[in-house]
């Protein structure tokens, strides 16, 4: 069974900075005990190298004289020391037992009385002056400073553990309260989550979830009112429908039955049209709820299928429909929310045009713009009506042609998300609806 890292970055840290602590003390502790063994044992060699310095100018009287007492035999001395002469005669010792004479000047190690001794030698005139001690002492007390020395250490580390976790809980804690926040919220709750005292490293973070927040706030509002209005201005439709599917079934002669087979054709147009449009606009709030990103739109591209698309219909009623200017060019935008918007505007062109009417469209590009243009010999709108058209199911009051009062709406709606400007005047040249919409051309 493998051990798994843990995922949290709070444990995660924790766990390496603890463990870096831990090895470092061991090892500060292991360097600390060891230097200061070895300078523990430099010390006694130089306390070794002046007892025998200090011997130089001679013995004590009574020491020379051989007097023994007990406490020159003392065998708790750390330190023994003898006094040979040069022809090897031992003529003082401060211990009961003696060490063998070492003829090695200066340091060395000899094995006696079952342990080993460290043994300083030296000269002074006539004598051999040699001082040793016992190195099981010794190394007791050097470990005991050494041990001193690296106490600290062990007492310093629980503490820097102790900092570490509440330095790293404390600077978390954002993060737990943002996490609190999302995790006690309601499924409807898209409010923002407060950003107030995040680290650098989590902000854009949560600044990011933020604005997923917000696209979603705004598809769910688009969902509702998209819901609402289609509620309601299905109604209509819908009713005159049965209206007229019952004035069908009481028709007494064929003309009275003709009579409501076309009515009824024509509210399947309108209620078809009007779902068209709806289903265009939901798909174009979906679009722009989603924050897709831009890409380059080829506007004169877009008219000239448009104008091809509906070319039929406008021959049917004798329009001339045609494009005046083209100019070749893309901005950055969304093409498939700019097809409808220049689709919903020849539509509403030809729709409210008179038979044998005229339709111009044009594309051109004007300084950092780019500017778009469908103009009609049609009735046009008054002044009054031109910023309530824009409004969702409102329609020109007195108006021949059918319709959902959406296509203008949704045309808003996509010059908006562009950061156009859509303006309705009259035509100087043709006498009805101007409609131009001024794309911004970008970098």
């Amino acid at each position: 069974m493998s051990l798994q890292p843990p995922h949290s970055l709070r444990a995660r840290l924790l766990w390496l900075l603890l463990a870096v602590i831990v090895v470092t003390a061991l090892v500060q502790a292991i360097v600390a005990y060891r230097t200061a063994r070895a300078e523990a044992d430099e010390i006694f060699d130089y306390h070794m190298q002046q007892t025998a310095l200090s011997l130089r100018s001679g013995l004590p009287r009574q020491a020379a004289a051989g007097h023994d007492d007990d406490e020159a035999h003392d065998e708790s001395y750390d330190f023994v020391v003898q006094v040979w002469t040069q022809d090897g005669l031992r003529v003082f010792q401060s211990a009961r037992a003696a060490i063998p004479r070492r003829e090695t000047m200066g340091f060395s190690d000899v094995p006696a009385r079952g342990t080993t001794y460290r043994v300083f030698t030296m000269r002074s005139g006539a004598q051999v002056i040699q001082v040793a001690q016992d190195m099981a002492a010794r190394r007791e007390m050097a470990g005991t400073l050494a041990l001193r020395t690296a106490a600290p250490i062990a007492v310093m580390a629980p503490l820097s553990m102790l900092l570490v976790w509440w330095v790293i809980s404390s600077s978390l804690a954002p993060v737990q309260r943002v996490r609190r926040q999302v995790s006690e919220r309601q499924a409807d709750d898209l409010n923002e989550v407060s950003e107030a005292g995040l680290p650098d490293e989590v902000r854009p973070l949560v600044h990011e979830l933020n604005l997923l927040f917000a696209r979603v706030r705004q598809a769910f509002d688009a969902q509702k009112s998209f819901v609402a209005d289609a509620a309601h201005e299905l109604r209509s439709p819908l009713a005159a429908l049965k209206l007229q599917v019952q004035g069908l079934q009481r028709a007494s002669d064929d003309g009275t039955r003709e009579l409501a087979v076309a009515r009824l054709h024509a509210g399947i147009d309108r209620a078809t049209r009007l779902v068209e449009q709806l289903l265009v606009l939901a798909r174009h709030q979906a679009s722009a709820a989603g924050g897709q990103r831009p890409h380059p739109v080829a506007l004169s591209e877009l008219v000239k299928q448009a104008v091809a698309d509906i070319a039929g219909a406008a021959q049917s009623r004798r329009i001339d429909i045609g494009v005046s200017r083209a100019d070749e060019g893309a901005f950055p935008g969304h093409p498939d929310a700019a097809r409808i918007l220049v689709r919903n505007l020849l539509d509403n062109a030809v729709k409210y045009t008179p038979e044998g009417g005229t339709v111009d469209v044009e594309v051109q590009r004007s300084g950092d713009a780019w500017l778009l243009e469908v103009q009609d010999s049609g009735p046009g709108i008054d002044e009054v009506d031109r910023e309530r058209v824009l409004d969702r199911f409102y329609r020109v009051a007195g108006s021949q042609a059918t319709g959902s009062g959406l296509g203008l709406a949704i045309v808003k709606s996509i010059a908006d998300l562009h950061g156009a400007v859509l303006t309705l005047d009259r035509s100087a040249r043709l006498g009805g609806l101007c409609v131009s919409v001024r794309f911004p051309a970008g970098s």
